[in-house]
C-alpha cells in the first residue's frame, strides 16, 4: 500500500495550511470531519493538518482519507464565492503533491502523474520550457502555462491547458459559447466566418482560411476530446514534443490576434 512520507505530508499540510492562499481553521474543521479523521484540535494549521493527516495514514495504514481530504479540500464549487483563491492553492499544493506523484487537475481532481524527484525538478522543467520558448518568440498567451504544477507529468497538462487558451479566446472574440469542433466550424466557418485571417478574395485564401480552421480543429482533436483524456494523460511527452506543440498554438494565437471580423448580414 502506497503511503505518504513525512516529508510529503508536511509539504501538503503546508501548502493547504499557508497563512495568505489556505485553508481556514473552520474549512480545516469542516473538512476533518467530512474526511472521517481525528482532529487533533486547534494550533497552527499547518501543524494541524499535519498532525490529522499522520494520525489517519499511521492509524489506518493507508491514505485514504487524506486523499479524501485533498478531493473535497480542493472541490471548485467550495471557491465559487472567492474564486480568485482557488488557483494559488492548487498551484502550491500541486507543488508538495508533485513528490508523490499526484496532481490536483482545474475540476479539483486527483490525477497519477510522474514524480519528481528533487526539489527543484519541476521548477527546472518550467524554467527551461519556458526560457526556449522565449528564443522562438512564442506568443505571450502560451508562456503564461509554463508553469511548475503544469509540467509535473512530462509537460502533457501545459500544452493541454494552453490548447484550451485557443478556444476562450475564440468564445472571447466571438461570444460564442461552443467548444471543440462546433466552435471552430461557427467561428472559422461559413460565408463570411466570424473570424478571417485573410480577406479570402482568392481561392488560395479561402484555401487557408479553410486549412487554419482544419488546424485547430487537429490540436482540439487531440487534446481537448474529452474521451481521449484518460487515455492520454499519461502521455510520455517530451521538452521537444511540448516546445513544437506550443509553438503550433502561438502560430494559432497569433492569427486569431489578427483576425478581422467581416461584417454579417
Amino acid at each position: 500500500m502506497k503511503l505518504f512520507t513525512p516529508d510529503q505530508l508536511e509539504a501538503i499540510a503546508g501548502a493547504l495550511g499557508d497563512t495568505e492562499i489556505g485553508l481556514t481553521n473552520p474549512d480545516i474543521e469542516f473538512l476533518i470531519r467530512s474526511a472521517k479523521m481525528v482532529d487533533p484540535g486547534k494550533t497552527t494549521k499547518r501543524v494541524r493538518l499535519f498532525n490529522a493527516f499522520a494520525e489517519s495514514q499511521n492509524s489506518k495504514r493507508n491514505r485514504t482519507h487524506i486523499l479524501e481530504f485533498i478531493r473535497l479540500a480542493m472541490s471548485p464549487a467550495r471557491y465559487s464565492r472567492e474564486p480568485h483563491r482557488f488557483e494559488p492553492l492548487r498551484a502550491a499544493l500541486n507543488q508538495a503533491l508533485a513528490f508523490a506523484g499526484l496532481v490536483v487537475d482545474e475540476a479539483g481532481k486527483l490525477t497519477t502523474v510522474d514524480a519528481v524527484s528533487t526539489l527543484p525538478e519541476a521548477q527546472r522543467r518550467a524554467r527551461d520550457l519556458r526560457a526556449d520558448l522565449e528564443g522562438r518568440d512564442v506568443h505571450p498567451d502560451v508562456l503564461a502555462f509554463c508553469r511548475a504544477e503544469l509540467l509535473a507529468d512530462n509537460y502533457f497538462h501545459a500544452v493541454q491547458e494552453a490548447v484550451k487558451s485557443v478556444a476562450d479566446k475564440m468564445r472571447r472574440l466571438t461570444g460564442l459559447t461552443d467548444d471543440g469542433g462546433a466552435l471552430v466550424d461557427r467561428a472559422l466557418g461559413g460565408e463570411p466566418p466570424m473570424l478571417a485571417i485573410n480577406p479570402r478574395s482568392t481561392v488560395s485564401e479561402k484555401s487557408e482560411q479553410s486549412g487554419f480552421a482544419n488546424l485547430v480543429k487537429g490540436a482540439f482533436g487531440m487534446f481537448r476530446n474529452p474521451t481521449a483524456h484518460e487515455a492520454r494523460i499519461h502521455w510520455t511527452m517530451t521538452k521537444d514534443d511540448a516546445e513544437d506543440l506550443l509553438t503550433i498554438v502561438s502560430l494559432i494565437h497569433r492569427r486569431l490576434d489578427q483576425a478581422s471580423r467581416p461584417s454579417r448580414v
